[in-house]
């Protein structure tokens, strides 16, 4: 579960991610990251709380995603649209999964940047 530690105005919250599920896991941190989780939640501050995440190897995949889970990016060129399959990502970056997860979850706005740095995952 969940460890709150409060070091004056910054909160750090630990979350442990065996056994659950990529959108789960990616949802509650995108609530935690806006604040939402606070009872004095108020949309335009940013806020001080640091999201920690905890044996993401141990992270499972539902259904058929693992096989057809397919990542696009363009370079800008003509035709250069680019693909990677979940199974290729998380070889190479398992972190880079969940916060891809995590910022398309989060709202689109000056303040995204700013709240996915507050995202450490160990």
């Amino acid at each position: 579960m969940a460890q709150i530690k409060n070091n004056s105005k910054i909160e750090k919250i630990e979350l442990d991610a065996t056994g659950k599920s990529l959108g789960r896991l990616a949802s509650e941190i995108a609530k935690i990251l806006m604040g939402k989780h606070r009872p004095d939640f108020q949309y335009r501050l940013s806020g001080n709380t640091y999201v920690v995440v905890h044996h993401l190897d141990q992270l499972r995949f539902s259904g058929k995603k693992w096989d057809k889970k397919v990542y696009y990016h363009h370079t800008g060129y003509i035709g250069h649209l680019k693909e990677t399959k979940l199974k290729e990502l998380w070889q190479k970056n398992p972190s880079l999964v969940l916060k891809k997860a995590v910022l398309g979850m989060l709202p689109k706005n000056k303040l995204r940047a700013k709240r996915i740095k507050r995202l450490i995952i160990k």
